[in-house]
């Protein structure tokens, strides 16, 4: 469903550019035609940048490590590159292209190898993990990328996929399998591992920009889900009631001082986990950042 969402808007300011660009030119107005595309082709950069201002603000005092004017800048750059890859092009029109990877049979002499399964975060699909999927198929590494729907549902809706993808890649390599998650995807997959018993269902989790502690943008939330990932929101301490402080040991948590979603920047930081911060990365970008890639393998090899 998201897809054709993501689609209809594309395909619409694509149309809308067209359709301005072409009035002026045809009224003699070269400038304003040229001028009228550029700001629907770019227009998400300024409210981007109104997330940057809001950010320097609230994370100043914070934990985390203080973040520069250039770093901010940079990030800024970056995510304003980054948002239209990932939301106008992987999402809605390749989502599809990586299937997920379950290999039935392994070479001859080849040990089991752990899997992985990928959990994407807030108005996002499996499209979000195109950077992935290919490299690990090309390294043999099973992996399952879910798609987590209704889009604006309850977190708590979301249980029952993690569970069935989780299932499937440790019945496929016969190991519990990594979790990766993307924002909302890691408040997901505590919830849905706080509901169960059983502390060797997942080898790790490995966690990056997740609100674990809520984000000051989450005042402005209006679906049910965003409402969970308000500031110290009610979900949130029954969610830590009930998983209690054992677990945490299982988690590496990447976070940024220049993530322009989640912030206080130390919000995505668990207490007792590995938390590993990323310097001048913002929020979709940390998902094509080589480190927790890095991690990722790191830990598939890890007793």
């Amino acid at each position: 469903m998201l897809a054709r969402v993501q689609r209809t808007l594309t395909l619409g300011a694509l149309l809308l550019a067209s359709l301005w660009y072409g009035f002026w030119w045809q009224g003699g107005r070269p400038g304003w035609a040229v001028v009228g595309v550029v700001f629907v082709l770019t227009s998400h950069s300024l409210v981007l940048g109104l997330e940057f201002v809001f950010m320097g603000r609230i994370n100043r005092g914070d934990p985390a490590p203080p973040s520069s004017v250039m770093q901010r800048w940079a990030a800024w750059w970056g995510e304003a590159c980054s948002a239209p890859l990932v939301f106008c092009w992987r999402q809605p029109f390749f989502s599809q292209q990586w299937p997920d990877f379950l290999p039935a049979t392994r070479p001859l002499g080849q040990t089991s190898v752990r899997g992985i399964v990928l959990v994407h975060g807030f108005f996002c699909n499996r499209g979000l993990w195109n950077g992935w999927m290919p490299r690990l198929r090309a390294l043999g590494v099973p992996h399952v990328a879910v798609n987590l729907e209704p889009i604006f549902g309850s977190i708590d809706d979301y249980l029952p996929i993690i569970d069935e993808a989780v299932r499937r890649v440790e019945q496929a390599t016969g190991m519990p399998p990594l979790i990766v998650a993307h924002s909302m995807g890691g408040l997901a997959v505590r919830r849905w591992w706080a509901g169960l018993a059983d502390d060797h269902l997942v080898h790790h989790i490995v966690t990056l920009g997740t609100p674990h502690r809520g984000t000051w943008l989450g005042r402005w939330a209006l679906s049910a889900n965003t409402v969970q990932m308000r500031l110290g929101s009610r979900w949130q301490a029954q969610l830590e009631e009930q998983e209690g402080q054992t677990r945490r040991a299982k988690f590496t948590c990447f976070y940024s001082h220049c993530d322009n979603i989640v912030f206080p920047a130390s919000t995505a930081t668990l207490p007792g986990a590995d938390n590993r911060h990323l310097a001048g990365v913002a929020h979709v970008q940390m998902v094509d950042r080589p480190q927790p890639f890095e991690e990722a393998l790191r830990l598939l090899s890890s007793p």
